[in-house]
């Protein structure tokens, strides 16, 4: 079984970085280890966000719903995947959504204050960082821009992505298909077409209420250019 040190150099934000920055940054660093029993709340949607969370071991749900709830996206998370790691900073520091253990979950949290630390102590911790903000920030904004224009299938897997973390599986976007229709400004049938197109790839699964994205990687292999390209899924 690994180590701790193993598990924690493996973590998308601390790959990189030498053994010997990393024994001093376990060593100067407050690492908070917290355990949830199946259906436990992790975080609530609105809960603000202090500190960096890390999924060490187990599967975590995460549900985040829109205002007037017409339209709601669930995925899952699981070991190596950092929660809402975009919500740290900025404007907005709360959770979106709510999060939750689907098993036995064991979360690393780092406070704020002390990760601002470790990404001054090692520029290899803050280009981890950045990079993931930036993105999520460009994936973000090819999703929004792709809603109105071009091929169905492709704006479809455009805003799954924006909506999504790069490795979350099991994802549940739950909106009726008439609003679906009129968020991306098309007719009925031609929306219909395109989800039969992507039923038939194995890549979703659709009713009147909802879809279930059964391969996020074949989704986003529709896309040319993503900013989730170079990624490692």
């Amino acid at each position: 079984m690994d180590s701790m040190f193993d598990i924690l150099m493996g973590l998308p934000l601390f790959r990189g970085v030498s053994h010997e920055r990393m024994s001093k940054t376990v060593g100067d660093t407050k690492l908070h280890f917290l355990k949830y029993l199946p259906g436990e709340t992790i975080f609530r949607a609105g809960q603000m966000c202090s500190s960096v969370a890390f999924i060490i071991s187990g599967t975590v749900r995460i549900h985040i719903t829109n205002p007037d709830g017409r339209f709601s996206v669930s995925q899952s998370l699981m070991a190596q995947d950092v929660i809402a790691p975009d919500f740290l900073f900025g404007k907005i520091t709360n959770y979106p959504g709510d999060v939750s253990a689907v098993d036995t979950v064991s979360i690393l949290l780092i406070s704020k204050t002390d990760y601002i630390k470790i990404l001054h102590s090692d520029n290899v911790f803050l280009f981890n960082y950045l990079n993931l903000l930036s993105m999520n920030a460009q994936k973000a904004v090819e999703g929004i821009l792709a809603v109105s224009t071009g091929d169905i299938a492709e704006r479809i897997a455009f805003w799954i992505s924006a909506l999504t973390q790069p490795r979350s599986f099991d994802i549940r976007l739950e909106c009726k298909q008439r609003d679906l229709v009129g968020l991306f400004g098309v007719q009925r049938s031609a929306m219909r077409a395109a989800l039969d197109e992507l039923k038939d790839k194995g890549i979703i699964d659709f009713s009147l209420y909802g879809i279930d994205v059964k391969d996020r990687r074949a989704l986003l292999g529709l896309l040319h250019n993503h900013a989730e390209a170079s990624d490692e899924e």
